[in-house]
């Protein structure tokens, strides 16, 4: 004999109601990343447009992820993960993205400015990019399968412990970039680097 099923109060249709309209804010968010991301790796947009671009989407993205980071942390119906299907091979964009920011991909970023000293960590925004593109889109999988305390739940996680800091980093040298070019920053260690921003950014204009 079927048990019979606990009615849904007022109260938790609208939280859930609530819930799904910030995983639609956050899905929103995230679509538009990938997008972007996807059109500038294909050539789309270049120069220095394409470092403002960029810049303007992982702020945005960033914004999303500090959404996720203020909630109480999200639960998950089942304690195993569904599964998403299988990830997107983004190598080819990865690539792409690395000859785009050829001269200003390599960076050093502060993995964690608490520790003391700080440990200086080399990256590449190529890569870091690329890794943001593939925690976002794994959210967004579940999402559009119809999971969305799952989706939260993803997005929440990776934000803190890996694609936040990623675009922490990023962010970081992108906004370098761009300082250099308007400020006519000259730091002998940085020469190649700003040089190079320059011809990217002059590219765009011309």
């Amino acid at each position: 004999m079927t048990e019979p099923s606990t009615p849904v109060t007022e109260a938790e249709a609208g939280l859930h109601s609530e819930l799904e309209d910030f995983a639609q804010q956050i899905a929103d968010q995230v679509e538009s990343f990938l997008l972007a991301l996807q059109a500038i790796a294909r050539g789309e947009t270049t120069g220095g447009h394409a470092i403002s671009i960029l810049l303007l989407e992982v702020s945005q993205v960033l914004l999303a992820g500090a959404r996720l980071g203020v909630q109480t942390d999200f639960d998950t119906p089942s304690r195993y993960e569904p599964d998403a299907g299988p990830d997107p091979d983004l190598d080819e964009m990865r690539l792409r993205l690395a000859v785009l920011l050829e001269g200003v991909d390599a960076y050093t970023e502060v993995f964690d400015p608490y520790v003391d000293p700080p440990e200086l960590a080399p990256s590449l925004l190529s890569d870091d990019l690329t890794s943001m593109a593939s925690a976002l889109a794994h959210g967004l999988r579940h999402f559009r399968a119809g999971r969305v305390e799952e989706a939260l739940w993803w997005w929440q996680f990776s934000y803190v412990s890996s694609w936040g800091h990623e675009a922490s980093g990023a962010l970081r040298a992108l906004q370098s970039v761009i300082s250099h070019d308007r400020l006519d920053a000259e730091f002998e260690s940085e020469q190649d680097q700003v040089a190079a921003a320059d011809e990217l950014l002059d590219a765009a204009s011309s």
